[in-house]
């Protein structure tokens, strides 16, 4: 069965701690906003999907969009196969958001209070590995690529 992008993407109510939605994004796509203020350092939404291991990971990583997110070295959860919405927060190089993994658990902490209509983002972190995709999340101090300062 091909794991195809996440088409119709959805909330799901068990892992979202407050009121947030999903439309369209001038980031991309779609993105998830906030429609109450969330104060700082609070867990907005636990990033959910199917577990993989290296090897299943690797073979749907080589596709064009995915929603892959590394628990450790060896798992991996797919956002777009069972996914809270968490898959569909963008990234930005200064995002509202971080990811802590904590017990198995991937959870989007908020950085600072966010305001009611303000997209949640968060900074992807990509390792360099050659393939430099852009960026285009528009903050005044954007890296132009979705890789992590070294």
């Amino acid at each position: 069965m091909p794991i195809l992008p996440v088409e119709r993407p959805h909330l799901d109510p068990r892992f979202v701690c407050y009121q947030v939605e999903i439309r369209k994004s001038v980031i991309h796509r779609f993105g998830v906003y906030a429609k109450q203020r969330i104060p700082a350092n609070r867990k907005v939404i636990e990033y959910t999907g199917e577990r993989l291991n290296r090897r299943q990971a690797k073979a749907r990583g080589d596709k064009h969009m995915t929603y892959l997110f590394s628990v450790d070295d060896y798992w991996t959860l797919d956002g777009a196969v069972g996914g809270s919405g968490a898959e569909i927060i963008n990234h930005s190089c200064e995002p509202n958001l971080i990811s802590r993994v904590m017990k198995g658990h991937i959870l989007y902490m908020s950085l600072r209070p966010i305001k009611p209509g303000e997209e949640l983002t968060v900074d992807y972190n990509f390792t360099k590995n050659g393939d430099r995709t852009p960026c285009s999340c528009g903050s005044k101090n954007c890296r132009g690529i979705l890789e992590k300062n070294r």
